[in-house]
Order: C-alpha cells, then sequence, then structure tokens
C-alpha cells in the first residue's frame, strides 16, 4: 500500500511538472559571500524562490519565452536581466552590490579633524569644546593646539602644523579666505585670532591633504562654517576687569531671518598693575571692537548671510636694547581693521546646490619704533646697527574676494563639486623714505568628486587649478584620498596632494620675479570610532620645494621635509561626566630657506608634543571644572652671522622643554531652575599654573656676544569675567558636552 502511495504521489509531482523549466543558481556580494534571504522571482509573474544559507535557490516555471529575472536583497542594489525560457534548465551567478548608506558609509579622514556634521562619529572640537579648554581662553587657535600635529609657539600668532610656518596655514569662513585673522603682531607676543568660536557651528582643522576646493596654503587649512538662524532673540553682556560689552540678537516671528549687533571694549590697564608685565608698557593696550549680521532663510531651504565686524587697537611697549647697556626700544602700534563676508547657501533642485561667497577686508597697522634713553627720549648714537632699528612703517592691506561652487549628487554618496574664485589683493607699505605696493588678481578653478564603490570604500578626486598676476605664473593641483572600512566603526584612509602657496608679501617686496613654493603630503590614516570614544593614528610625510631663499640673492632655490607620527584618543564614556582626550605629535624637518646657510630643523618645530585636555561637570555644585596639560621638547635657536660672502651658524641650541598646565572653572547657577528668565555663567582661568619657566627662542645682538631669552610677557595668566544672557540658556550646552 505504501510503494502505491509513493508511486501515486510521483507521478502527480512528474504531470505537474511536465513542461517546466528550472531556474538555479547563487547569489553573493561583490566579495563572493553568500546573502542569505534574497528574493529572486521572474518579473510579472507568481514563480521564484529565496536563497538559502549557501546564498543557493532553485524553482520551476511553466513560463515560455522573453521574461525578465529580477533579484532584491535589503541593503544592496537591486539586479535583473532579460531571459529566454525554453526546455533547457537555467543557472546563474549572480552578485548585488551593496547600496550606498550614509550611515554606514566610510568618512574620508586623512588629515582632517572635522567637528560639524553630526552623523560623523569623528566630531572632534565643537565652540564649547574650544571655549571650555583651560589656557585656551576661548581662542580658536590655542584650541586647536590640543590636537596632534600643532605646535606649541608661543612668541608668534598663528599655526605651525607639521613642520609649517605660521603664513603656511591659512583661515576660510563660508569658503572665502580670511585675509587677516589674527589681531596685528607684536614683536615676541603671540596675538589672539579675530573670532570668537560661537560664531561658528562648523569647525574642520585639516593638518594636511585638503580638498580641491581650497588653495594656497601650503601646510593647513582651517575651514569655518558660521552658524545660521538663532534659537530665539536673546540679549547678553560680558563683563571682566580686562574686557566688557553686550550684544543682542533678534529673531523674526515666522523664525526665517534674523539680525544683530555686539559691541566690546578691551583695556589692559587694571590687569597690568595687579599682574606686572617684563615689558615696560607705555601705552596701555586697548582695543574696539563691532560686529553686525543679518541672516534670511530662503523659500528653497537655503541660507543668505552677511557678517560685518570692525576692531580698532592701540598699544606702545619698552624693552631693554640688546645692542646697549643704557639704550631702549620703543615700539608703538595702531591697528584697523573691517571684514565683511557674504554668502548665499541654495538648494537648486534635482540634487544640483549652490553655494556663492563675498568677502572684503581692509587692514590697517601704523607702527613705529624709536630708540630711546634712560628718560625715554628719542636719540641717534650715529652707530648704524643701532639707529637702523628707527622706522615708521604705515601698512595697508586690502582684499575682495569672489567664490561660486556648485553640487550634484550624482546617486548614492556620489557627488561632484566644481567652482571658481577670485581674489584681488593690494599691499602698501610706507617704510620710511621708501614706498612699496604690491597687487595680485589671483583666480582658480576647480573640480571635485566623491566616489563611493561600495559602503566600505570611497574616494575622493580633485583638481585646482590657480594663476597669479603678480608671478604671471600658473599651477595644476591634484588631490586624491582614499577610505577603507576595516570592521565596525573602523577605517583606514590615505591621502596625496600637491600644494601651491605664493611667496609672502614680505618677500616679494624684493622682487616678483618669483615661482609658487610647492609642498606634496603623503598620509596615512586609521580611526575608529564607537560609544563616544575616538582613536585616531596617522603617518605623514611632506616634500617642500622651491621655499624663499633670501641669500644670496631672493629666488625659489629652498627645499625641505616633514614626517612623522601622531594619535588622538577622546573618551566620554568610561567615567560619567568627565571627558577627556590626549594627543601626541613627533615630527622630524628640516628645511633650507630665507637665510639658512644649510638644511636645518626651524626655530618652531619641536621633536615630540604632547597634550592632555580633561573637563568635569559636577551637577550638585553647577560646575565645571577644566585642566590642559600641555608639553614640547626643546626647540632649537641660531644665531646666523654673515662672515666672507656667507651666512654662518655662530651659535645654536636647543631651549629648555616647554610644560604649560592651564586650569579653568565656570559655575552656572541657572541649571535645573525652570523658566529662568535670566542665565548667568561666573567662570574663571589661568594660564601656567605651576609658573614653568616656558622659553620660546633666543635674539642675539649684533656681535652675536649677547643673547637674550623670547619669554612671555608674564609667567601666569588670570582671567575672571561674568556672562550674563537674557532670552536662551547657554548653560546647557556646557553641561552636555561634557556628558
Amino acid at each position: 500500500m505504501k510503494s502505491i502511495m509513493t508511486g501515486l504521489i510521483g507521478l502527480v509531482l512528474t504531470l505537474q511538472t511536465a513542461g517546466q523549466v528550472r531556474i538555479s543558481g547563487r547569489v553573493t556580494d561583490t566579495k563572493k559571500s553568500p546573502l542569505i534571504g534574497a528574493s529572486i522571482s521572474i518579473k510579472d509573474s507568481y514563480d521564484g524562490a529565496t536563497s538559502d544559507t549557501a546564498g543557493r535557490f532553485q524553482f520551476v516555471t511553466a513560463e515560455k519565452g522573453e521574461h525578465t529575472l529580477i533579484v532584491s536583497f535589503t541593503g544592496y542594489k537591486g539586479w535583473e536581466q532579460k531571459i529566454t525560457i525554453g526546455t533547457d534548465a537555467l543557472n546563474f551567478t549572480i552578485e548585488l552590490k551593496e547600496e550606498f548608506n550614509e550611515l554606514k558609509a566610510v568618512v574620508i579622514t586623512a588629515g582632517t579633524f572635522e567637528a560639524s556634521d553630526k552623523k560623523r562619529a569623528a566630531t572632534v572640537l565643537n565652540s564649547i569644546d574650544i571655549a571650555t579648554t583651560a589656557g585656551s581662553n576661548a581662542d580658536i587657535t590655542a584650541a586647536l593646539k590640543t590636537l596632534p600635529g600643532a605646535q606649541q609657539v608661543g612668541e608668534k600668532e598663528g599655526l605651525f602644523v607639521r613642520g609649517g610656518a605660521g603664513y603656511e596655514t591659512k583661515q576660510f569662513i563660508d569658503g572665502t579666505l580670511v585675509n587677516n585673522p589674527f589681531f596685528s603682531s607684536v614683536p615676541d607676543i603671540a596675538s589672539r585670532g579675530r573670532f570668537s568660536p560661537f560664531l561658528f557651528k562648523g569647525t574642520v582643522f585639516t593638518a594636511g591633504g585638503y580638498s580641491a576646493l581650497y588653495g594656497q596654503a601650503l601646510s593647513s587649512a582651517l575651514i569655518l562654517e558660521s552658524i545660521d538662524l538663532p534659537e530665539q532673540s536673546a540679549a547678553n553682556v560680558f563683563v571682566s576687569p580686562l574686557t566688557w560689552g553686550g550684544g543682542y540678537q533678534q529673531l523674526a516671528k515666522n523664525k526665517k531671518s534674523s539680525w544683530g549687533l555686539s559691541y566690546g571694549y578691551t583695556n589692559l590697564g587694571i590687569y597690568f598693575n595687579i599682574v606686572k608685565q617684563t615689558p615696560d608698557y607705555f601705552k596701555i593696550p586697548q582695543f574696539h571692537n563691532g560686529d553686525a549680521n543679518f541672516r534670511i532663510k530662503t523659500k528653497r531651504g537655503g541660507m543668505i548671510k552677511y557678517y560685518t565686524t570692525f576692531a580698532s587697537g592701540d598699544l606702545g611697549l619698552r624693552r631693554a636694547d640688546i645692542d646697549s647697556a643704557v639704550l631702549k626700544d620703543a615700539f608703538s602700534l595702531k591697528n584697523y581693521n573691517w571684514y565683511n563676508n557674504l554668502s548665499w547657501r541654495e538648494n537648486l533642485g534635482k540634487g544640483w546646490k549652490m553655494n556663492l561667497g563675498a568677502a572684503f577686508s581692509i587692514n590697517k597697522d601704523d607702527i613705529q619704533q624709536q630708540i630711546q634713553n634712560g628718560y625715554n627720549k628719542p636719540v641717534t648714537t650715529n652707530t648704524s646697527y643701532i639707529d637702523g632699528k628707527n622706522f615708521t612703517l604705515n601698512h595697508r592691506q586690502d582684499f575682495a574676494a569672489l567664490r561660486a561652487v556648485f553640487e550634484k549628487r550624482i546617486g548614492g554618496g556620489n557627488f561632484i563639486r566644481f567652482g571658481s574664485e577670485y581674489w584681488y589683493s593690494s599691499d602698501r607699505s610706507f617704510y620710511n623714505s621708501y614706498t612699496s605696493r604690491l597687487t595680485d588678481n589671483y583666480n582658480a578653478v576647480f573640480g571635485e568628486a566623491d566616489i563611493y564603490i561600495t559602503n566600505a570604500l570611497a574616494a575622493k578626486l580633485g583638481t585646482r587649478f590657480e594663476y597669479s598676476s603678480i608671478l604671471g605664473k600658473a599651477n595644476v593641483a591634484p588631490r586624491l584620498s582614499l577610505a577603507y572600512k576595516t570592521g565596525k566603526d573602523a577605517q583606514v584612509s590615505a591621502a596625496y596632494g600637491i600644494f601651491y602657496q605664493k611667496p609672502e608679501n614680505t618677500e616679494m617686496i624684493y622682487t616678483t620675479k618669483l615661482g609658487y613654493t610647492k609642498a606634496t603630503h603623503y598620509i596615512l590614516n586609521y580611526q575608529k570610532t564607537s560609544n563616544n570614544r575616538i582613536f585616531r593614528t596617522e603617518l605623514f610625510y611632506k616634500k617642500y620645494d622651491d621655499l624663499i631663499k633670501t641669500y644670496p640673492v631672493t629666488s625659489n632655490s629652498g627645499d625641505g621635509y616633514a614626517q612623522g607620527f601622531e594619535f588622538f584618543w577622546r573618551d566620554k564614556k568610561t567615567i560619567k561626566n568627565f571627558d577627556y582626550w590626549v594627543s601626541y605629535s613627533y615630527l622630524d624637518t628640516k628645511r633650507d630657506y630665507q637665510n639658512f646657510p644649510e638644511k636645518l630643523t626651524p626655530n618652531f618645530a619641536a621633536y615630540h608634543t604632547a597634550s592632555l585636555v580633561t573637563k568635569r561637570f559636577v551637577t550638585k555644585i553647577k560646575t565645571g571644572f577644566n585642566l590642559t596639560y600641555s608639553y614640547a621638547t626643546g626647540r632649537p635657536y641660531y644665531n646666523f652671522q654673515l662672515s666672507n660672502g656667507k651666512y654662518n651658524i655662530a651659535d645654536q641650541g636647543r631651549t629648555r622643554d616647554y610644560h604649560s598646565l592651564g586650569f579653568s572653572v565656570n559655575w552656572v547657577p541657572s541649571v535645573g531652575k525652570k523658566n529662568a528668565k535670566a542665565f548667568w555663567v561666573f567662570f574663571a582661568s589661568v594660564n601656567n599654573v605651576l609658573g614653568s619657566n616656558q622659553v620660546y627662542n633666543y635674539n642675539y645682538s649684533y656681535n652675536g656676544l649677547i643673547k637674550q631669552a623670547v619669554n612671555p610677557p608674564a609667567k601666569r595668566f588670570y582671567f575672571v569675567g561674568i556672562f550674563l544672557s537674557l532670552g536662551v540658556d547657554r548653560s546647557e550646552d556646557a553641561i552636555n558636552n561634557n556628558l
């Protein structure tokens, strides 16, 4: 009976499959790994199957003739193929490509620290981070010095990155170059940056290998994106013994536009009476600054933003003249700066975006230096190398920029960007009886593509073409970056690029028959981010060509290199309400430029630099405590003496190691108060708490027999202040940043 039943079942199956065709195969990803549960079917038919644990499938169909076989699997691009169904079995080997997933996709990070896009787990420093980093005094550049790649240079303003001079790092706001991002320079004293970190919602610090959308920075670019509309209308007041000011932001009722004003005044007279300074300030530093802005949200969701700021400063100081036991050097500076930035970001539809920008600035410095006697009166000694220190310099810089960038999404995470920019710069100097003027018209066109081959493999390819009228020369600068996802939350990135920069105006005063300086970057990066932790390490090599030599003639005959490795670790998870990061850099660099007699390590480069930054907010007492410790090995110093028609090293050495411990505390009593109308923040900070003897460099007398250490004006810097906001509770920002 059993055999009869088996036979009947077989007969039924045979009758059912008579005239049908078997379709089978295997579904895998591009790495040949099986895809389990993929759906396979004939279009407009009920016939199909699902792949098994080996990725295999099979089914039979009674369909005949021309049809379409389709395969789908979540997270992968669909597959389809025209087939002809006859009488023979069909077999297919099918590979599905992973579909782009913005949350899973690899992000190119080689050379770059970014703090703007919250989807990127690699967020490093935002505006609150900068303001609450002890020792930074809310200065963007000072806070970035705690990141790997940046040197601890205290006697000059600027970011000195991976063996590059300060002028090799450029700053950009909403895409356009900022011509004078720092307050005007004072000999042997670093100046602050002009802009508050709270003006910006995005900060991208590139230690090398930056995008083709930017140029004229041999070593590094700091790319800043200004904030859009404020949360609500608000007024704020700031008071301290050093500075006071206030501002107001008005948000329209429809929340589609806003305007704002602010003013600040700084006078260091009270502070200098309490904390004695090494220079004798015969004119106490005082500064005025004011700014205004408006922002308009467009119908398509774009944004038009305008920002203008004006600043003036006045100071004077005396130091003992190094070439005399009785004379003094008296230096005075008056500065006026006006900066304007207009930008328009717009969605054009069909995957197109537009970014337009314009900037205009004027910077004027009136500088005078005198040799004075013990009664602070100007004197003449009839000694050329002493009397030559007397000078008057009136220096004006005008700068204007226009920029247009267009972006098109071409599927998945793939984008193309292209655009152009124009810079006009005028530099006029009246030095004693000597007059000079340098005018340049700079043009650039650029293009860049983001290509996602898979979610795990991406490339960024770009090229930049530049032309400078003052040099009468053009260049082509290719850029390439790759990123590969090695596992969950981990990836490897690599970058290559050629970067050009015009010579400094102080060099072109002597001759404009020069070419671009050049640097070629090679970078390899590993990064892992998860659970509010970031670890990254980076290897780099940078080759310098065509650096400016100033002796025996000014020319592009210099060269050099910089190489090293870095790591960065940040952890906001392990200890509740505690945030810390550790950074370390090793740098080996030498260059032959300026009046160097040979290839030497420049005096702004240390072999080893490291920082430890900690932040803790104690909710019970509504107080945040911040500590920063920075360390750097001694930097080289040299005394070059001209002898027999060439420069020789008459003396050299290394400064003592650099140590600095910064501490700050902020009390926010409004925390936890519901419906509060006013929000207070009280804060205090101390730089170099331990009073370490910091030596940045050495100055030499004319004959080289006397050398003097370059130190900070005072061993410690103290700051206390009160911030009051009427409208928006900013205290929560500081707390949330530490949670």
